[in-house]
């Protein structure tokens, strides 16, 4: 089940930790983007979670960037739940909702590393295209920026 839950749940501060320290691990300094537990309660910020019995299986928010342009942020799934269309159920779900919401694009920046390369996948089979940054994101080596038109 997909539903809004609270970054600060025990289980999901746990898992965010890993997700950030995995960040950490294969990324340079400075390139880490992953929002940390008071950026992921932001008002502009709706966080989620796939659970199956109660069991956190990933997490992903949206983050509204204007009325018509939202993104994908900290993005995570469980080393148990990976390869199981967790992962995807939760983005579908995020792109869904944006839609209703009224978004007409959704924007996500990830690495380059070969640590990155099944989210990458991930997000071209759902269809996200290669972008120029936007926002606060720059042009380098260590990151990509994708979308995808509602």
């Amino acid at each position: 089940m997909i539903a809004v839950d609270d970054p600060e749940a025990a289980d999901v501060r746990e898992l965010l930790q890993r997700h950030l320290a995995f960040a950490r691990k294969v990324t340079p300094p400075g390139h880490v983007h992953a929002l940390e537990i008071p950026g992921l309660k932001d008002v502009a910020v709706t966080f989620y979670s796939a659970r199956s019995n109660g069991r956190l299986l990933a997490v992903a928010a949206l983050r509204r960037l204007d009325a018509s342009h939202a993104e994908v942020k900290s993005m995570h799934t469980s080393e148990a739940a990976r390869g199981r269309g967790v992962g995807e159920a939760l983005v579908r779900h995020l792109l869904a909702t944006a839609e209703q919401e009224g978004y007409r694009r959704v924007s996500l920046e990830t690495g380059t590393m070969d640590a990155f390369a099944p989210a990458r996948r991930l997000y071209e089979r759902i269809g996200f295209q290669a972008c120029e940054p936007f926002g606060d994101y720059t042009a380098n080596p260590h990151s990509t920026c994708m979308r995808i038109d509602l």
